[in-house]
C-alpha cells in the first residue's frame, strides 16, 4: 500500500470557472451528494486516510530562526486559481490514485456537468530509517 495526496486544484485550467457560491442551490447540492458518497465509497474500500474541503483564505508563514515569523495573507477571493480540497488515499498503486483523481475531477457542477476540476497527484514520502539517515 501507499499513500498518495490529491489536490483539488480550482483555476481557470477547469471546465467552470464559476464560484460554488454562484451555483444554483440545486447543484451544489448535487456536487456535495456527489463528495460524499465519493468518499463514502473510498471509505468501504479501505482507501480512504482523510478528506476536506479547504477554505479559499490562507495565512503564509517564512521563517529563518533568526527573528519572528513573517505571516501574510494567503490567496484572496479574487484569485484565480487555489487548493480547494484534498484526498489522502491509501492505495495498491499509483495507477489507482490516478482513477480516484479521474472520478474527483468528474465531479458534477453547474447543470451537472463535469467540472474538470485538475486534481494533483503526490505521493507520501515516508522518514528514512533511522539507520538509512
Amino acid at each position: 500500500m501507499a499513500k498518495f495526496l490529491l489536490l483539488m486544484n480550482y483555476g481557470a485550467t477547469a471546465t467552470c470557472d464559476t464560484p460554488m457560491p454562484e451555483w444554483d442551490p440545486a447543484d451544489v447540492a448535487a456536487h456535495i451528494e456527489f463528495q460524499r458518497r465519493f468518499g463514502g465509497e473510498l471509505a468501504e474500500r479501505g482507501e480512504l486516510v482523510d478528506a476536506q474541503g479547504l477554505a479559499q483564505a490562507a495565512k503564509v508563514v517564512v521563517a529563518t530562526g533568526d527573528g519572528a515569523p513573517v505571516v501574510t495573507d494567503g490567496p484572496f477571493p479574487e484569485a484565480k486559481e487555489f487548493i480547494a480540497g484534498y484526498w489522502v488515499v491509501d492505495v495498491e498503486s499509483e495507477a489507482r490514485a490516478l482513477e480516484i483523481a479521474a472520478l474527483a475531477s468528474a465531479a458534477p457542477g453547474p447543470g451537472g456537468v463535469p467540472l474538470g476540476q485538475p486534481i494533483e497527484v503526490r505521493a507520501v514520502m515516508g522518514a528514512p530509517e533511522p539507520q538509512d539517515v
